[in-house]
């Protein structure tokens, strides 16, 4: 085997899976990104990915691999940075290993993320909520399940990946309603749960009843849903609900936007930021500070309460003697 096939494969064994303990959806992501490199260098020559060289993957390569991704592939800019960074963290574990070739290492470390527009995060409104949470057909079962999946989803902010990661274990309906999840980074939080949430839930568990380690969403064979599930049956009720609430055609609504709209629910009722921090999982404040700028009726709620441009401007005269004193010091 080749330098790059032995380090490679420590890479994911050792650097990734035994230091680092990265959780199955970053070995997934590196998985594949590297997969499709190797495909791609190796069709110019012929050569099987298993012979190839480090040198053989040079910084022209990962560029042409790159713009491949943004035009052939049609990945977003927030994508193709994901995927180069993947590719990064490989070379930075191949320079410890082969300073031999530290030259073309040095120069694919050097090639920058791509800067790209920060747009505004997409989120239902109440009324379309509401409409989506109408669309499943409740007289089957696998619309009570989605009606129970979506209304734990706008209410909590749980990623998909920790929706389909819950077992019936994770769901307590008793005093103090809340379920738990191990979210991204590993971290396990604990979100509280409402009446209307609860009444959804209980009613599901009520059905599918099973085990505390079954999933909580299964299919019909009793195995979790998959991501790529979720979005295909979300696309579906979507455009059901769009006959109810037609303002629904204008967004692109996903799993995620779903999370966006519990985010917006916490930010209208005057919920600090840090605490929403918390209740969604985030390791920095600063990644819940976007919301603010989504929501139009937030800035128009502060406008409100500043004083009118034509107030004629004043200086503070205290009415104590003391603070007077205290005042003119």
């Amino acid at each position: 085997m080749s330098a790059l096939a032995t380090t490679l494969q420590a890479f994911f064994t050792d650097r990734l899976i035994r230091q680092r303990r990265v959780s199955p959806n970053t070995v997934r992501a590196y998985r594949d990104t590297l997969r499709l490199l190797l495909v791609l260098a190796s069709k110019p020559s012929g050569m099987p990915p298993g012979k190839l060289d480090i040198d053989d993957l040079d910084a022209p390569l990962i560029g042409t691999f790159l713009d491949h991704l943004e035009h052939e592939r049609k990945n977003s800019v927030r994508t193709r940075n994901a995927r180069l960074a993947a590719i990064r963290s490989l070379f930075r574990y191949a320079a410890l290993r082969h300073p031999d070739h530290a030259a073309t290492i040095e120069r694919v470390l050097a090639i920058p993320p791509k800067r790209f527009e920060r747009r505004l995060v997409t989120f239902l409104t109440e009324a379309e909520i509401d409409a989506l949470l109408a669309a499943p057909d409740r007289v089957i079962w696998t619309g009570r399940r989605y009606t129970a999946l979506f209304g734990l989803d706008v209410q909590t902010g749980l990623r998909a990946s920790e929706l389909t990661g819950l077992v019936y274990a994770d769901v307590h309906l008793g005093a103090c309603a809340h379920v738990s999840c191990n979210g991204k980074g590993r971290q396990q939080r604990i979100t509280p749960l409402t009446s209307n949430t609860v009444a959804l839930l209980r009613a599901w568990l009520a059905e599918r009843a099973g085990p505390p380690s079954d999933p909580l969403f299964s299919t019909r064979t009793g195995r979790a849903l998959s991501r790529d599930a979720l979005e295909r049956r979300l696309a579906k009720y979507v455009a059901d609900a769009q006959v109810a609430c037609p303002t629904m055609s204008t967004k692109r609504v996903t799993m995620h936007v779903l999370r966006h709209s519990a985010t917006m629910r916490l930010l209208r009722a005057d919920i600090d930021t840090s605490v929403i921090a918390l209740w969604l999982g985030h390791d920095q404040i600063e990644t819940t500070q976007i919301y603010l700028h989504a929501d139009l009726q937030i800035k128009e709620h502060a406008l409100e309460r500043t004083a009118p441009i034509t107030t004629k401007p004043g200086r503070f005269r205290p009415t104590d003697k003391l603070l007077a004193f205290l005042e003119a010091l």
